[in-house]
């Protein structure tokens, strides 16, 4: 069972997850992932942070290991671990200097103002991975990893966005801009071609998990 808490506030009930991570779902053997897939996945990301954010809630720790698998079958997922969120109503300008590198935004790691754009960099990153199992930031150590952040140095020019379509780069590319007002609202999210289309009519070609295995196996040892 995992508690949803904000600062000693339950804002959601307690739900039974029984069904592990979502990254680790995806390499099963027996999962298909497509481009299809991940929108699907992506949709209940953005439901649930569009649901804490008119709460007045920012979750500020958006990854992989945060995103559970509801049960062992089927594809609900829920985020988990408000730990590290904040509420913004009446908090005036608020700051803070904590989260997970890689999935980090700029303005988190200069230590300047944060709101709900701070969680769209978050949703930017966690889709470039799902996509391609490659990380845009990752580093050989935490330091790196935070100097390509504030860079905001990523690109698409890797083999495995060969396959992927244009509509998706044009996604994550509106979510990684290092000017957060610049950056897609949740409302934005939901308007976005990319997400708007008829995923039945989309065509399922198979992404690759082997990237994704490599990828999975070095967050665990890094």
């Amino acid at each position: 069972m995992f508690p949803f808490r904000i600062q000693g506030s339950v804002i959601d009930e307690k739900i039974q997850i029984s069904g592990g991570e979502l990254f680790e779902r995806i390499i099963d053997e027996d999962f298909e992932l497509t481009e299809r897939e991940v929108i699907k996945y992506m949709l209940q990301i953005i439901d649930g942070v569009n649901f804490i954010h008119k709460q007045g809630i920012v979750h500020l720790d958006l990854k992989p290991e945060n995103i559970m698998c509801v049960g062992k079958t089927g594809s609900k997922i829920k985020l988990i671990d408000f730990g590290l969120a904040r509420r913004l109503e009446n908090a005036g300008t608020l700051k803070v200097l904590f989260g997970t590198p890689e999935f980090v935004a700029p303005e988190v790691i200069n230590y300047e103002a944060i709101s709900y754009p701070t969680d769209m960099w978050s949703i930017g990153v966690i889709c470039y991975i799902l996509l391609s199992g490659l990380s845009p930031f990752m580093g050989d150590n935490d330091n790196e990893t935070l100097s390509n952040v504030t860079s905001a140095s990523w690109d698409f020019e890797d083999d495995a966005f060969d396959e992927i379509s244009e509509d998706a780069k044009d996604f994550i590319t509106n979510l990684l801009k290092k000017d957060m007002k610049k950056r897609l609202t949740c409302a934005h999210c939901y308007d976005h071609k990319w997400l708007k289309q008829d995923t039945n009519t989309m065509t399922t070609k198979k992404l690759s998990k082997e990237r994704m295995k490599k990828y999975i196996l070095r967050r665990k040892w890094q």
